[in-house]
């Protein structure tokens, strides 16, 4: 059983938080088939690597559950494609799909049994994650002073996982130590992340927040004392290279001119090493009414060009550290990276 602000499993039906509606509206969609959760995924319900990977995972079992019957190998490869589509970008998704169909590939026994194994693997994905992300906050909140400024973008916080959170979960576990904290929050255009969860979320830990547009970065890291931008990640290459939500490589750009450290948090598994450098990660483009409308609303002319990239790629070298929760990394990071991944110490 899991039930979070992001998610609840009953071991038959996920529901999830619908992202898209707060903070006006705290409403959760009632998943009990694979399809609903592919959909959720797809359309952002739920969004954020790890929330997303752990929500496939759950999907997964209920696909299992469709196929209760028939409970081939055929069958759950099918539902691992289904899923599998829904986001291209975040390798969290792929990490946990291939995570549940090698379970299920090992098991053996009647469905009720295999379905049941699958079950305690999703609910164990989700489990990890909170943990991971309570031992990255406690890595990552060790560089933040009592009274430090931070920016973020986008939305990395407990809604973006299962629980707790990513760059959020650094600053939340900087308020848990007693440290008072203030942040300047990305609105994060055009589907609005910062402003509408990320700013609901830091007032919630009673962090002194500031909302601002995307484009007035630069001028608040000038003439405001920020001491560090903290972002999470959607992959991350075997070189360091970081994908995230457009808009965090010009934060980074940003941050290098005006001598401002610039964090990434992330768990392991938004390691894919298989991917050598961030030209390799592809790059999930999304509708064009995201640009041209807000909430249904027009706010540009009829049949205008839009170019939409849900995420961008910052260099490994505009990255002062990558927070893990087996410790933090520092430029270079391929040999580094590799050694972790494998096993060993960090460095």
């Amino acid at each position: 059983m899991i039930s979070t602000v992001t998610m609840k499993w009953d071991g038959k039906a996920l529901e999830l938080i619908d992202q898209r509606k707060l903070p006006q509206t705290e409403e959760y969609v009632r998943c009990t088939t694979s399809d609903c959760v592919a959909a959720a995924i797809k359309d952002m319900v739920v969004r954020g690597a790890p929330a997303i990977g752990a929500a496939a995972a759950f999907g997964y079992v209920i696909g299992a559950m469709e196929n209760s019957k028939n409970l081939t190998e055929e069958r759950m490869n099918a539902i691992k494609g289904k899923l599998a589509k829904t986001r291209p970008t975040a390798v969290n998704l792929f990490w946990a799909l291939d995570r549940m169909h090698s379970k299920f590939i090992s098991l053996k026994g009647k469905p009720d049994f295999m379905i049941d194994k699958l079950n305690q693997e999703a609910e164990k994905i989700a489990v990890e994650d909170i943990e991971v992300n309570k031992k990255m906050g406690e890595y990552g909140q060790t560089l933040l002073s009592n009274d430090a400024t931070v920016i973020t973008h986008c939305n990395a916080g407990a809604l973006a996982t299962v629980d707790y959170g990513t760059a959020l979960g650094m600053i939340h576990a900087a308020v848990d130590h007693g440290k008072h904290l203030s942040a300047y929050v990305d609105e994060t255009r055009p589907y609005l992340q910062g402003a509408r969860l990320t700013a609901w979320e830091l007032m919630k830990l009673g962090v002194k927040t500031t909302l601002i547009c995307d484009n007035m970065a630069g001028w608040v890291m000038k003439t405001k004392k920020i001491d560090a931008v903290i972002v999470g990640a959607d992959r991350i290459a075997a070189n360091g290279d970081v994908a995230n939500k457009i808009g965090t490589y010009s934060l980074a750009l940003l941050a290098k001119r005006h001598n401002v450290k610039f964090y990434v948090v992330a768990p392991l598994s938004t390691i894919d090493v298989k991917i050598k450098s961030g030209l390799e990660i592809p790059i999930e483009e999304r509708a064009h009414d995201e640009v041209t409308s807000i909430r249904g609303v027009k706010i540009a002319p009829e049949n205008v060009g839009v170019y939409n990239p849900a995420f961008d790629v910052t260099d490994s070298d505009l990255i002062d550290a990558i927070i893990t929760e087996r410790g933090m990394l520092t430029y270079p990071y391929e040999t580094k990276i590799a050694n972790i991944v494998k096993g060993g110490a960090v460095h």
